[in-house]
Order: C-alpha cells, then structure tokens, then sequence
C-alpha cells in the first residue's frame, strides 16, 4: 500500500506530526490511526468473502470475461488479429509483409529527381496575356 513512500518522507510525516499534534498525543493518535487502517481491512477482507459466497459460480464467470480484458490489454495490434481473426495462423501477415516493399526500395524511389528545387521562389512573370504594372 505504502511501497512509494520512502524513509525520508516517513520521517517528514512523523516531524509534522510532532508538530501539529504535539508529542504528548502523539502515541494515542498512532493508536487510534493503526486501529483504523486494521478495521479497515478486516471491512474490506470481509466484504469480499461476503461477495464470493453471494454470488459463488456467478463470480467466477464473471472474472473469467474480465481476465481475457486484461491480457487483451497487454496484447499488440498484429497479435490480436492473429489471435481473433485468423485463428492464430500469421502466415497470411508474413505473406502481406514479403510483397511489401522495404524501407531501402521506397528510398531508391523517393530520390529526389535533379531540377529547380522546391525551395526556390519561381520565376516573377505575369500569367499570359497580363501586364506587369508598378503602382508604387
């Protein structure tokens, strides 16, 4: 529960408490919050074996739906396909990524053809049939 909080925040907690409730209480509110977070948890432990025993068979259902979320999760876009879609068979995706071409082949067509280049301005001329007119 408390697996973050590290010893110098512990002993932060602790000087701020001798601060603000003062050393002559402090041993009975340690008490009172130890009794608290015990109750707490039985609460909690408690509501759950309350559950399990309502709702029995029913509860096992409903995590099994609930477990498949969970490693769904954790599962990738190409995996899921496999897995769902083609029945766990990837041979149609490594089919699909042989005809595809790579990354050197789109690097050959991509070269840039040698001309006016892109950043430069284009030639200042009028369109047909328009004079170039200075209003300054």
């Amino acid at each position: 529960m408390f697996s973050s909080v590290g010893w110098s925040e512990t002993i932060i907690l602790v000087i701020a408490a001798l601060v603000i409730i003062g050393p002559e209480r402090l041993p009975g509110a340690l008490r009172w919050t130890i009794d608290s977070v015990r109750q707490l948890r039985d609460f909690a432990a408690g509501a759950t074996t309350h559950l399990k025993q309502d709702i029995g068979p029913e509860f096992d259902n409903l995590r099994k739906p609930l477990a498949e979320l969970d490693k769904m999760r954790g599962m990738s876009p190409r995996s899921l396909v496999t897995q769902y879609l083609l029945d766990g068979d990837d041979s149609l995706l490594r089919d699909i990524e042989g005809a595809l071409p790579t990354t050197e082949d789109l690097d050959v067509v991509a070269k840039p053809v040698h001309g006016p280049s892109a950043t430069e301005p284009p030639a200042s001329s009028p369109p047909h049939g328009w004079q170039a007119t200075d209003y300054t």
